[in-house]
């Protein structure tokens, strides 16, 4: 399970690890709460109402990075030691993760942690000042989360743990227009769980399967697995051609899945194959059906018959890639008497440091 990894120092353990959350003073309460309404008055949010979203670019990139969908967003404080302060951050309940950005329009988390074990979120002081605060209990950490005002942090609440138990918790006050939102919430992430839960159940028909076909199926999910949408994993390959050009995804049916590739002849093309899932195999709904024993497998089979042409589209090595891409750029950008300036530079600092390789004869 992922953690919230804290830039700042102090921690509090506990019984068995468990980090310990104590009231702050009443000035680090004010600081927490005056920062957050600042920040919501400069984006021009109210209280009452569903915090604005991020700009379209920064929420594509953002979809990019993390594969998840996103269910709810806005400001909050959270800490999760004694002695520590709230820091504010702009936060995302993607799936059954929350990702925390140091600022609204930032492109890339600097903290995220994985709630799916979330066990209870318990209020505190209720009603101070009308603020929300209350502790998202994990198995094995606290995390002490507040809002600004009542009704958000009852937003929160509900959504967090409409996600993490699969249901609308009954005991929230929430709004007709709150609930509904909610609701939608609810069903996007059960079509994602069956996804999901599809390599769980292969993992527990293991005592059912001869150990020679069991080695073969793979219960993990293939890492260019997303849960997106057929337009989603679209904008995905023609955004981000560095990564790959083969994305699995769930089916339209959220029962079985699908390929959707990007290649180029003559022009960029996409083109989408269905992929139907039985009980110990896949189908590759083909002009001649193809059957193999995992997803892992499916991957494979495209990768092997276009001779490597198809590559997985993994986004933990597309910022690598990209990167790269703009070092290229940038060096091919320099005129010839740069370049051959820089390569003096290098073999000068080098023959300082003793390395007999790059020494020459003066």
């Amino acid at each position: 399970m992922s953690s919230l990894a804290e830039v700042d120092t102090e921690q509090t353990t506990g019984v068995g690890g468990v980090l310990i959350i104590k009231q702050t003073t009443a000035n680090q309460e004010a600081k927490s709460r005056t920062a957050i309404q600042e920040l919501r008055r400069s984006s021009m949010e109210q209280p009452a109402e569903a915090p604005q979203a991020a700009p379209r670019r920064i929420s594509q990139e953002r979809q990019r990075l993390t594969g998840l969908p996103l269910y709810f967003q806005g400001y909050l404080a959270v800490r999760r030691s004694r002695g520590q302060e709230f820091r504010v951050f702009w936060t995302e309940l993607r799936g059954t993760m929350l990702f925390f950005y140091n600022d609204k329009k930032a492109p890339t988390y600097s903290q995220k942690l994985d709630i799916s074990a979330l066990t209870s979120v318990t209020n505190i002081y209720p009603n101070e000042n009308d603020s929300a605060q209350f502790i998202l209990m994990l198995l094995n950490e606290e995390l002490e989360v507040k809002a600004d005002d009542c009704e958000y942090g009852k937003e929160w609440k509900g959504f967090i743990l409409t996600v993490t138990k699969l249901s609308v918790p009954p005991d929230e006050s929430l709004s007709p227009g709150q609930l509904t939102r909610i609701h939608e919430v609810l069903d996007k992430e059960k079509k994602r769980r069956i996804m999901l839960d599809d390599c769980s159940s292969t993992s527990q028909n293991k005592e059912s399967l001869s150990s020679e076909d069991y080695s073969s199926v793979v219960t993990a999910m293939p890492a260019c697995f997303y849960a997106v949408s057929r337009k989603e994993a679209m904008e995905m390959l023609e955004n981000n051609p560095l990564c790959g050009n083969l994305i699995l995804r769930p089916g339209s049916d959220s029962k079985n899945y699908a390929i959707t590739v990007r290649h180029v002849l003559d022009a960029p093309c996409i083109k989408h194959y269905r992929v139907t899932s039985r009980e110990r195999s896949y189908v590759i709904e083909l002009e001649k059906q193809v059957i193999v024993k995992s997803l892992q497998d499916v991957i494979s089979y495209f990768v092997i018959q276009t001779h490597g042409n198809l590559k997985p589209f993994i986004m933990q090595t597309c910022n690598e890639a990209l990167q790269m891409d703009k070092s290229l750029k940038a060096e091919q950008r320099k005129s010839p008497d740069e370049r051959q300036s820089r390569k003096k530079e290098t073999a000068s600092i080098l023959r300082e440091t003793g390395d007999p390789v790059f020494q020459t004869s003066t």
